[in-house]
C-alpha cells in the first residue's frame, strides 16, 4: 500500500492506494464514530463490493451500515438522487455523529459527498472509489456536486473526505469504456502539470490498457500527488487549482449538449483537451506539434480527439455558464507547453470559434489529424 497525504492543516487526510485495501479494516477504524454508518453505492458496484466493505467495517468494530442504492450513471447526480440519500438518512435517524461512505465512481462520490456536506450542516465521509476516473481525480480534493439542466456540477460544495481508500484491484471489473474514460484524467494531469508523466504515458499506455497493477498504481499515485499539491495550495479553486480543469470547459459543454450520460465524462474531457490544445495553438501559445502530441495520446488511450458536430455558437452558448467565467468573460485553461497549463481570459471569441470548428467530428482539420 502507498499513501499520499492531502495537506490541509487540521483537515489533512490520507489517500491509501493499493490492491486489496478495500478489505483493510485498519483503514476504516480511525474514522468510525459513535453514530450510524451509511454506504451510498449503485446496484452495479454494490453487487461487487458492498459485502466486502460491510465486512471490513464489521471487523473494524462498526454496527451494520445503512445501505443506500442510487441510480447507476450520471442521472443519479440530480435533486431526486440527492433526496433519495436524504430520505434514507432521515428514516434511519442518522445524527451528526454519523459517517457516510461513498462506494463507487465519480457520480457516487460527488453525490454522497454533497449529501455529507449539507446533511445536518455537515457530516464526515469516506471516499472508496472503484473507477479509475474517481481514483485519479474526483475522489481527491473535496469538490462535490449535482448537475442542473443548465450546467454540469453547478450545485455543490467543497467538503473534504476524512480519507480515500483507492483499491486498484477494483479496476479489474471496470468495463473497458470506463477504464479508457479514466485515462483521460490521467492524461489531463500530465499535459497540465507534469511533462514527465506525459512521456511515461506515451511509453506505457499498453500496460495501462492491459490493467497491469504496477502501472495502474503508478498513475493513481502520481495523479493523486499532483492533485494533492494543487488542493493544498488552493483548496477552493480561486487560483492555481483551476488548471486541473484543462479540457473541462469544452468537455462539460459536450456532456450538456449531448445529454448527460451519452458521452462519459472522461470521453468528453478527452475531446475537450483536443479543443483546448487547438485553441492554444490558434492563440499563439503552443506549437502545433505539441497539440498533435495531445491528440495522439488521447487516441492511444482509445478516446475521442474530436467533439460532437455541434455549431461553434452552440458550444459557446453551453460554456457561457462555466464556473471559471469571471466578470462576464470566458476564461480558458490552455497550454503554454507540455506540462504547463495557464488560465487566460483574453482570448478572442473568434479564435475560440475557429478552434471549435476545427475540432469537431467531420471537420476537415480534425479528420486530417
Amino acid at each position: 500500500m502507498e499513501t499520499v497525504r492531502v495537506a490541509l492543516d487540521a483537515r489533512t487526510y490520507p489517500v491509501h492506494i493499493g490492491a486489496g485495501v478495500i478489505d483493510a479494516e485498519a483503514l476504516y477504524r480511525p474514522h468510525l464514530r459513535a453514530g450510524r454508518i451509511a454506504v451510498v453505492t449503485n446496484p452495479v458496484v454494490g453487487a461487487l463490493y458492498l459485502e466486502r466493505v460491510q465486512a471490513a467495517l464489521a471487523r473494524a468494530g462498526a454496527s451494520p451500515a445503512i445501505e443506500i442504492l442510487v441510480e447507476d450513471g450520471e442521472r443519479a447526480k440530480s435533486w431526486p438522487g440527492l433526496d433519495r440519500v436524504f430520505d434514507a438518512l432521515l428514516a434511519a435517524r442518522m445524527g451528526r455523529d454519523g459517517l457516510l461512505v461513498a462506494l463507487g465512481g465519480g457520480v457516487v462520490g460527488d453525490l454522497a459527498g454533497f449529501a455529507a456536506a449539507v446533511y445536518q450542516r455537515g457530516i464526515p465521509f469516506l471516499q472508496v472509489p472503484t473507477t479509475l476516473l474517481a481514483q485519479v481525480d474526483s475522489s481527491v480534493g473535496g469538490k462535490t456536486a449535482v448537475n442542473h439542466p443548465r450546467g454540469k456540477n453547478m450545485i455543490g460544495a467543497f467538503h473534504q473526505p476524512a480519507a480515500v481508500i483507492a483499491d486498484v484491484g477494483t479496476l479489474a471489473t471496470l468495463p473497458e469504456r470506463e477504464l479508457r474514460a479514466g485515462l483521460a484524467e490521467v492524461i489531463k494531469h500530465g499535459f497540465a502539470l507534469d511533462a514527465a508523466l506525459v512521456a511515461w504515458l506515451e511509453n506505457n499506455m499498453e500496460r495501462l490498457l492491459a490493467r497491469e497493477a504496477a502501472a495502474l498504481t503508478h498513475v493513481v499515485r502520481r495523479s493523486c500527488e499532483l492533485k494533492a499539491s494543487m488542493v493544498a495550495a488552493d483548496e477552493r479553486e480561486s487560483g492555481a487549482r483551476a488548471l486541473l480543469n484543462f479540457g473541462h470547459t469544452f468537455g462539460h459543454a459536450i456532456e450538456l449538449g449531448a445529454g448527460y450520460g451519452v458521452w462519459l465524462h472522461g470521453e468528453a474531457v478527452a475531446a475537450g483537451m483536443a479543443m483546448a490544445a487547438e485553441l492554444s495553438v490558434r492563440a499563439g501559445l503552443l506549437p502545433a506539434v505539441d497539440a498533435e502530441r495531445v491528440r495522439r495520446l488521447i487516441r492511444a488511450a482509445g478516446l475521442p480527439a474530436a467533439g460532437p458536430a455541434l455549431a461553434p455558437e452552440r458550444y459557446l452558448e453551453l460554456m457561457a455558464g462555466d464556473k471559471k467565467a469571471a466578470g462576464g468573460r470566458a476564461r480558458y485553461v490552455v497550454l503554454q507547453k507540455v506540462g504547463r497549463a495557464i488560465l487566460r481570459d483574453d482570448i478572442d471569441e473568434r479564435v475560440a470559434r475557429e478552434a471549435i470548428a476545427a475540432s469537431v467530428e467531420g471537420a476537415p482539420a480534425a479528420a486530417a489529424r
